[in-house]
């Protein structure tokens, strides 16, 4: 009861009822009590008569309340009084976004074929024009902006800011260099709210062009929204690098005292998951719990939270942040069951599958992706085929390319390259490069030259300019001890003027990351790295007794040495030293690797970590390998 009398106390509060009656309409239209407003409009006693300071806010109300039939009749009274077509900017204003939100556009343009432009107040003209342009932009209808836009130049009507803001989201990239230009000679471009705008669409097609426009702004008119533009147009980018740097220059004196916001960590999160930078990820976490108290209510922060601590190996932390989680939506889920599959944990992940369904919500597409990529790392091709199958008759869900290259690796990891030929030949749709790649890096794996050239002649087809390929189909005439296999494949190579990509891996210490090429010596302890690489290939050659590993033979190891220019230091060997010579003993050495980690550098690492009594975790191109006493916890199953 207490409760409802302070309610009431606080309405009386809200609403002065000594104030005139249009006063009062724009006051309930403002507290979003707009049935109250409308009857007020209505039923009050107006003295004065309706004008332009109720018209408007009656009009509001009945857009809120979806009243197109409202609005038509205060357009009708409005013109009935003579305040239409063009005595009054905020009114004209009111109905042509009122209109256009309602998707009455012919209604809208109406009103903007009445208005006398030549007798009109340009700013009067130019709200119209804005209001308009804001309501087809709003419809996703790039072309009747433009069209607006080119009858409003041609009237002579000026354009503002706010012109600039609703076309610039609305236009093509091709567009933008031009709309750029003149914002530029207009002198609009040194607005803060236009450069905002304009680093946000550039950053759909890129980070450059975003970079450039946010370099250009006068640091003291940076804003949030401008940090967290230019950041996200990197994190979304694949520039996770470039992201950190501009997160850390944001947090010093160049950020003006400017603080971050769930948006901006979001982005750092993201480019932190990606490089593996869990110093830099563990003080935003930090940041986190002491300004932002409430963020477990920010869904998509806690799930950018739980992709960053299972990234970068903190699984446990990973499924106590979703377990935290007062409301978890499916990219929750997805989250964790890709986390378990990275991981190789196929048996955690098929089960927090079934309890997100059991909790109501319905896989898509994603979360039907890391399921069945949770199955195919923890060899699990039994489960893998059912939940596939169930896709169409127990979840509704058309398998997409997707789908079948996660199937198709499943079977092919399984060795079971005759059915997984087999689904490719059934697809409904034509193979794309990924499900054939597929199919050949089963090939790499069992070893089968046959069924691997048929692939790679389907790939190249497909993807005739993808480097990897070529390079696994090397790799599969290397094992194969093919000498003529591998010139082939490099003839081609030389032929497209195509390189093999170089590994690199990512180590980071002290709140830096490190990046390690193969056979680079850039690095700053270069000579050490180098000397403690070379004492630990010593040590491992006695402990194995000098023998060949993983399965290489003699043959294929002079095919490999024709096969591309030897690489004698792989960067995940590199990283590694780095790490043991730079971190505690006992301390875990986190390293990422933009490649499938090869089968020398397995065994080498499964060795050195027992040697070494130091456990490595090591993110390559598609999982996580623990390597400890010896062994790695995906169980030689990669």
């Amino acid at each position: 009861m207490a409760a409802t009398e302070t309610s009431t106390s606080a309405v009386a509060f809200d609403v002065d009822y000594t104030e005139p009656w249009s006063a009062r309409v724009r006051t309930l239209t403002r507290l979003g009590r707009h049935r109250e407003a409308l009857s007020l409009f209505r039923h009050g006693d107006p003295s004065p008569p309706p004008d332009a300071l109720a018209l408007p806010a009656a009009v509001i109300s009945c857009a809120k309340l979806h009243l197109a039939s409202g609005v038509e009749q205060l357009h009708a009274l409005a013109a009935k009084r003579g305040l239409l077509p063009s005595s009054d900017a905020y009114l004209l204003s009111a109905l042509l976004s009122t209109y256009s939100r309602l998707r009455l556009l012919p209604r809208a343009h109406q009103l903007l074929d009445e208005l006398p432009l030549a007798s009109t107040a340009p700013t009067t003209a130019r709200t119209a024009f804005n209001s308009l342009i804001s309501g087809c932009a709003l419809h996703a209808l790039p072309a009747a902006c433009f069209s607006l836009f080119r009858r409003m130049r041609a009237a002579g009507v000026p354009f503002d800011a706010v012109t600039l803001m609703a076309l610039v989201p609305a236009a093509p990239l091709g567009v933008m260099p031009q709309l750029h230009a003149l914002a530029v000679r207009s002198g609009l471009a040194a607005s803060n709210s236009v450069a905002n705008c304009l680093i946000s669409v550039y950053a759909r097609g890129g980070a450059a062009l975003a970079r450039k426009v946010f370099d250009g702004m006068p640091a003291a008119s940076r804003d949030l929204v401008s940090w967290n533009a230019v950041l996200s147009a990197h994190a979304q980018n694949g520039l996770a690098v470039e992201a950190l740097e501009l997160y850390r220059r944001m947090r010093g004196p160049e950020g003006a005292g400017v603080e971050p916001d769930a948006v901006t960590l979001v982005g750092v999160l993201s480019s932190c998951a990606h490089l593996g930078a869990r110093c830099v990820g563990l003080d935003v976490e930090r940041y986190v719990w002491e300004r932002l108290p409430g963020f477990r209510a920010n869904v998509q922060l806690c799930n950018a939270l739980i992709n960053f601590h299972a990234r970068c190996g903190g699984l446990p932390r990973a499924q106590q942040l979703f377990d935290e989680m007062p409301e978890r939506s499916i990219v929750s889920w997805t989250a964790l069951i890709t986390a378990y599959g990275m991981h190789g944990h196929g048996h955690f992940a098929i089960n927090l599958f079934e309890a997100m369904v059991s909790s109501g919500i319905r896989p898509d597409n994603v979360a039907m992706v890391g399921l069945l990529s949770a199955c195919s790392h923890a060899g699990m091709h039994k489960e893998g085929r059912n939940y596939f199958s169930a896709m169409e008759t127990t979840y509704h869900l058309r398998p997409t390319l997707e789908h079948y290259t996660c199937m198709v690796d499943l079977l092919g990891r399984a060795g079971l390259l005759d059915e997984a030929q087999d689904l490719i030949a059934s697809m409904p749709m034509a193979a794309d490069g990924a499900v054939w790649g597929a199919l050949l890096g089963a090939c790499k794996i069992h070893k089968n030259v046959e069924m691997g050239e048929e692939a790679f002649e389907r790939i190249v087809e497909i993807e005739p300019n993808n480097v990897g390929y070529y390079v696994l189909m090397a790799n599969i005439y290397t094992d194969a001890g093919n000498l003529d296999g591998v010139a082939k494949v490099r003839a081609m190579m030389r032929h497209r003027r195509l390189k093999k990509e170089p590994g690199c891996s990512y180590v980071e210490h002290n709140g830096k990351v490190h990046l390690f090429m193969a056979d680079d010596h850039s690095h700053p302890q270069a000579k050490r790295i180098y000397d403690l690489v070379v004492k630990l290939e010593r040590t491992v050659k006695e402990k194995t007794g000098g023998g060949v590993v993983e399965g290489i033979t003699e043959k294929s190891a002079k095919a490999k040495a024709a096969a591309f220019p030897l690489v004698g230091f792989h960067s995940e060997k590199l990283a590694v030293a780095f790490g043991l010579l730079n971190t505690e003993a006992g301390s875990e050495i986190v390293v990422i690797k933009n490649l499938r980690v090869c089968g020398d550098c397995h065994s080498f690492l499964k060795t050195v970590s027992a040697l070494s009594n130091r456990a490595f975790l090591v993110r390559d191109a598609s999982r996580f390998h623990r390597f400890e006493d010896g062994a790695c916890s995906c169980r030689d199953y990669w």
